[in-house]
């Protein structure tokens, strides 16, 4: 039986989990997932957004996203934004986007409003 309910998952649910993943590991904070697949004019399937306390902690998540998507799926960014300023870093996946805010830049941004039709899963920690 799981193995269907995997199999009936879509590649981006599959990449957005995966995602989810690398933030966990390192303590990313206030993950959420945007499902933008009924939003109008949406650039991804999913966003997934977390924030961390400092630049270290950013390189940090980015780099376990990197390795964690690599390891499992064999497939990297198509696009990677922010490593110099450390206050939003992007990973484009095409399908999926995670972004990976400080927490001033977060609340400044506000991508969930941005979004507001989209479903909004919070993560726990």
């Amino acid at each position: 039986m799981a193995k269907k309910k995997a199999e009936s998952q879509s590649k981006s649910e599959i990449l957005s989990k995966t995602i989810v993943k690398g933030m966990q590991e390192k303590k990313a904070s206030d993950i959420v997932v945007l499902d933008l697949r009924k939003a109008k004019n949406a650039v991804a399937d999913f966003f997934v957004i977390c924030s961390g306390n400092s630049a270290r902690q950013l390189d940090a998540i980015a780099d376990a996203i990197d390795e964690m998507v690599s390891k499992t799926l064999k497939e990297n960014p198509w696009h990677i934004e922010g490593k110099n300023n450390k206050e939003w870093m992007l990973l484009d996946y095409t399908t999926v986007v995670a972004h990976i805010f400080q927490n001033e830049r977060r609340s400044f941004y506000t991508l969930e409003k941005l979004w507001g039709d989209a479903k909004i899963t919070q993560i726990e920690n």
